[in-house]
């Protein structure tokens, strides 16, 4: 197993993001319609927050019965993204490798990490699902 090889080798770098402008729904539909679980909240490239599928699921609203449009009025009343995105972030460099990744996310009890260049703009995104895919190619 190569222990050193670069993140960018498994990182998503095609991302999905929203700024903290949109509106929450926004991000329901985002992760729903793109089968991801994890939305960078960006302020140009700068990343300022992060929105998991989990922190949606989170939210106290009572829904039983609605239609999509009425579940996204309720979300947009009751709550922006700011009230929701994780700014306390951790974060791997543009330069880390898959270990120093796979051993923050065996120790925490988040899902996802972001990469960032030297610039602190986001140029990915590395997730449980990319690691186990890349422990899997190993064998």
């Amino acid at each position: 197993m190569k222990k050193n090889d670069p993140i960018s080798k498994i990182m998503s770098s095609e991302l999905v993001t929203v700024h903290q402008g949109q509106k929450l729904s926004d991000v329901r539909h985002i992760i729903c319609e793109s089968n991801i679980q994890h939305v960078p909240v960006v302020d140009g490239k700068k990343l300022i927050g992060l929105i998991s599928f989990t922190d949606l699921m989170k939210l106290n609203i009572v829904i039983s019965g609605a239609d999509e449009r009425t579940i996204d009025s309720i979300i947009d009343q009751q709550f922006t993204i700011k009230d929701v995105m994780v700014t306390k972030l951790t974060t791997l460099g543009d330069t880390d490798t898959v270990r120093q990744a796979s051993k923050i996310l065996a120790d925490s009890s988040f899902h996802s990490l972001p990469v960032l260049d030297k610039q602190k703009q986001i140029v990915g995104i590395v997730t449980m699902t990319d690691l186990i895919r890349y422990l899997n190619e190993q064998y």
